[in-house]
């Protein structure tokens, strides 16, 4: 995290590359309201924080419906990448996905996947 007075700024290096603002922003989603299948993770109010988080961002209702669908998306993404390295058996994937991070990352793609249409309503509402 990068702070000054008047401002924050969250900055993950962990697999860095190219990519959307869009998928960024849902990987910011997933780990801060956060967006979990876990049990112990999720919040009742997950509707009204992505609502919070969007406008924080200035999305615009296009940005809004492109970013729904990243939400499972961007979770399955990482399941599939642990998945492949640790086939190749390289590391340091290969150790969280022995280790099931696989399985939460698939149960996330597949809990979000399910509420696209919740999310979907809670983005556009207001």
């Amino acid at each position: 995290m990068v702070a000054d007075e008047s401002r924050w700024a969250f900055i993950d290096w962990d697999t860095a590359g190219p990519g959307s603002r869009l998928r960024d922003v849902a990987y910011a989603m997933h780990g801060f309201i956060p967006l979990s299948a876990h049990p112990d993770w999720q919040r009742g109010d997950a509707g009204d924080q992505l609502r919070v988080f969007a406008n924080a961002y200035g999305l615009d209702e296009a940005e809004r419906r492109r970013l729904v669908p990243l939400l499972g998306r961007r979770r399955r993404s990482i399941h599939d990448f642990l998945r492949e390295q640790a086939a190749r058996r390289v590391q340091p994937w290969a150790t969280p996905w022995t280790a099931g991070h696989g399985d939460g990352w698939r149960s996330d793609a597949e809990y979000n996947e399910q509420r696209e249409d919740l999310w979907m309503q809670a983005l556009l509402a207001g």
